[in-house]
């Protein structure tokens, strides 16, 4: 499930994010901003009240977080 996922670019990325990377990942993928999705997620809320409270947590564990940067240690080694 996790391959599906990233194969549709719903990945958490590690820049952006306030708790597990879930609506910072949506605004990606589906080209707003992070805090526009976060604004969306709560209006649903507001609307249809306890869904997306399972939502979540359920996207948290199905979505792969994003790729690692490149390797620290060549960006250290090549400063010095």
């Amino acid at each position: 499930m996790n391959e599906y996922f990233a194969r549709q670019g719903l990945v958490r990325p590690r820049d952006g994010r306030i708790l597990g990377g879930v609506c910072a990942g949506l605004g990606r993928r589906f080209g707003i901003s992070a805090w526009g999705a976060r604004f969306l997620f709560v209006l649903i809320l507001m609307l249809i009240p306890g869904s997306q409270l399972l939502v979540y947590p359920i996207l948290w564990i199905l979505m792969p977080q994003a790729s690692e940067a490149p390797d620290a240690t060549a960006w250290t080694t090549s400063a010095t």
